[in-house]
């Protein structure tokens, strides 16, 4: 379509192109682009399957991954690092994602109900209205992160570091947070009414 060719790993080299049909298709398939010589990270489609088979055979490292609106229901992926990965409306719901790294990565409106997160580093990630009802972070760290009108109703949250956090319209009704480190948290302080602290 564009007339490039294939650099056989990651990209498609084009000489001369219409900068209009290069952003009509980086949009359509959810890439980014640069000119030569430039460095900016392109986000890396890749399906369930996929991410499951490579788990599988050892490999942890998902970096800038796109998984937007992938089905992971009760995988296993611990450890996992997906740091930077796009997962902004993936079903993620009883998943183990115990000592993950989620640095920066956008989880808006995703499904963690039920998932087991404990020891994950959540540091800058973006939670915002994603459903974390009776999710485990024990531990985790979330400072920085995103979790404005996240749904954290009976979420454990024993120890997380929750400092510097958005939190203003989060459901926190039940939500364990002894020990958590709430530093420079941003909430409005009636939504800690129902908390366990």
């Amino acid at each position: 379509m564009l007339n490039g060719s294939w650099d056989g790993c990651n990209s498609v080299s084009l000489i001369e192109c219409d900068e209009i049909a290069v952003n009509t298709a980086a949009k359509l398939l959810e890439v980014a682009w640069c000119y030569q010589g430039t460095s900016q990270a392109v986000l890396e489609r890749l399906t369930s399957e996929e991410i499951f088979r490579r788990y599988a055979l050892g490999e942890r490292n998902f970096v800038n991954a796109n998984l937007r609106c992938a089905e992971l229901v009760s995988a296993e992926l611990t450890e996992i690092n997906l740091s930077y990965a796009k997962l902004s409306w993936a079903d993620l719901s009883q998943a183990n994602l115990d000592k993950a790294d989620l640095t920066a990565a956008d989880l808006s409106q995703a499904n963690l109900s039920g998932a087991e997160m404990s020891g994950a580093n959540l540091t800058r990630a973006n939670l915002k209205g994603a459903n974390l009802k009776q999710a485990s972070l024990c531990g985790a760290n979330l400072s920085g992160a995103n979790l404005a009108e996240a749904d954290l109703t009976n979420a454990d949250l024993t120890g997380a570091n929750l400092s510097l956090a958005e939190l203003r319209g989060a459901n926190l009704h039940l939500c364990n947070l002894n020990g958590a480190n709430l530093t420079g948290a941003k909430f409005i302080e009636s939504e800690l009414d129902f908390t366990k602290q």
